[in-house]
């Protein structure tokens, strides 16, 4: 492409990140909305300028998208792309010659690694250590030794196998597990087990660690419900990192509460934030971080980068990284 375009953005980078963006796009112009926002979890109200665009970085308003006919390519600054998977958008992007692409390549790793180290804490009794310290500063080495166990030859179900669950599956192949992944149109180059849920029941029967990557919407809200954590065993452990809304929090809290499950680990919840008087907070067999997994020190710096990446192809019309839509 030899004419100069115009990228719109309504998300707002740190100093450092937005230098790298503004150098970077040249000799494109950038035109920044009129409404800024500051997370990945939420769109901000479109204004006039979006369909000025042809690309367009952030979290844009999913309806505004559909009378953008000037855009060519969306990219999001978040892996999560629910809210913008449509069949109303899917036909306009279609129709038009769009494409929509996100920054899962930017989250694989921080997101993989977070729950790797909770697998890890969980086998290991961390948490537990940390509240004896915190507590009354006893030394209950017996009981903390013959609770801890090992990752090796454990089996993982994985629900979902994109890019976060496909950088798990490095991390966890050396404890040589046994690993199934939930997918729904395999591409038959995996390199572990994959289900359809037909065969969850089974796998759910098995598996030490059920590990949630699952996107929102309204096909998975509540997938995992009180008939799944019903057939894991009561030693297994259950882990999300994907979206809230896929949890019913409330049969997670009665599972745990009847020690149905060894321990919860979560990382998104439904609401976010969520009150400080839920009783997951409290709950001796659950531990939450605050929806961090994604976060790493450069984080918006590779946000950054990753797009620039991309612009790149697209300007030398070759295939885009993370392309969902």
């Amino acid at each position: 492409m030899s004419q100069p375009l115009t990228i719109w953005s309504n998300y707002t980078f740190p100093p450092a990140a937005d230098s790298i963006i503004r150098k970077g796009i040249a000799p494109h112009r950038l035109l920044m909305a009129a409404n800024m926002g500051a997370s990945n979890l939420s769109s901000t109200p479109a204004d006039d300028s979006i369909y000025q665009a042809d690309i367009i970085l952030g979290q844009p308003d999913p309806d505004a998208l559909l009378k953008a006919d000037r855009v060519k390519w969306v990219h999001l600054t978040s892996a999560g792309y629910d809210r913008y998977d449509r069949p109303d958008l899917r036909q306009a992007f279609a129709s038009r010659g769009a494409v929509l692409t996100n920054s899962s390549a930017v989250y694989e790793d921080p997101c993989a690694q977070h729950v790797f180290s909770m697998m890890m804490a969980v086998a290991r009794q961390l948490p537990q250590s940390v509240a004896t310290q915190l507590d009354d500063r006893s030394w209950p080495i017996n009981q903390r030794r013959i609770d801890s166990v090992l990752l090796t030859h454990q089996t993982a179900l994985i629900l979902s196998f994109g890019a976060i669950a496909q950088r798990l599956v490095q991390f966890l192949t050396p404890f040589e597990m046994k690993i199934f992944a939930l997918r729904r149109k395999p591409h038959g180059d995996e390199k572990v087990q994959i289900i359809g849920e037909a065969d969850l029941p089974k796998v759910l029967l098995q598996a030490d660690h059920v590990i949630n990557v699952l996107p929102g919407g309204p096909s998975t809200r509540h997938f995992m419900n009180a008939e799944r954590f019903g057939l894991m065993k009561p030693s297994a452990v259950f882990y999300n990192i994907g979206r809230g809304s896929t949890v019913d929090q409330a049969a997670l809290l009665a599972a745990l509460n009847k020690k149905r499950l060894r321990y919860a680990y979560l990382d998104v919840t439904e609401p976010e934030p969520l009150p400080p008087d839920h009783p997951l907070w409290s709950n001796p067999r659950c531990s939450i971080t605050p929806h961090t997994a994604g976060g790493a020190i450069d984080e918006f710096e590779r946000l950054a980068q990753h797009f620039l990446s991309n612009l790149r192809k697209f300007t030398a019309a070759e295939k885009l990284a993370n392309r969902v839509i």
